[in-house]
């Protein structure tokens, strides 16, 4: 009785002008593209995602073949990380929209605009705060 009478009055409704299973399909795909991309920088180690070390040859008797080893670790870490934060808020996506809260903003509590949702799938706050940091 006390959760439906704090939903009365939250400005965090579900949307029931939006399609779900549109956007829930939308964002299933780009999970699966994503995973299959960080299959390829990655290990899945039960459950989460972590970056793959490559083979650094330390005993390479060149420096510059050294150099070219260390510096594919880092190319290969820098897209993982990027991967990984896409792949984070997809997940985070389709938790809001199995709890009821996706296409709510995260700060003022409003709808945010379908054409967000819809060029950005996984938003989390409407035009007006996308630039605003979230504290989680």
């Amino acid at each position: 009785m006390l959760r439906s009478f704090k939903n009365l009055f939250s400005k965090k409704q579900a949307r029931l002008d939006i399609d779900m299973s549109h956007f829930k399909k939308i964002l299933k795909k780009e999970l699966k593209r994503l995973d299959t991309e960080l299959k390829t920088v990655g290990d899945k180690d039960g459950g989460n995602w972590e970056s793959r070390a490559t083979d650094v040859d330390v005993l390479a008797s060149d420096s510059a073949d050294i150099a070219d080893n260390i510096e594919n670790y880092e190319s290969n870490d820098a897209v993982f990380k990027q991967l990984k934060i896409q792949y984070d808020e997809i997940v985070n996506a389709l938790n809001r929209i199995k709890n009821g809260t996706y296409g709510i903003c995260e700060v003022s509590g409003e709808p945010i605009e379908v054409g967000r949702l819809e060029a950005n799938p996984a938003a989390h706050t409407c035009m007006a705060h996308k630039n605003t940091k979230i504290q989680q």
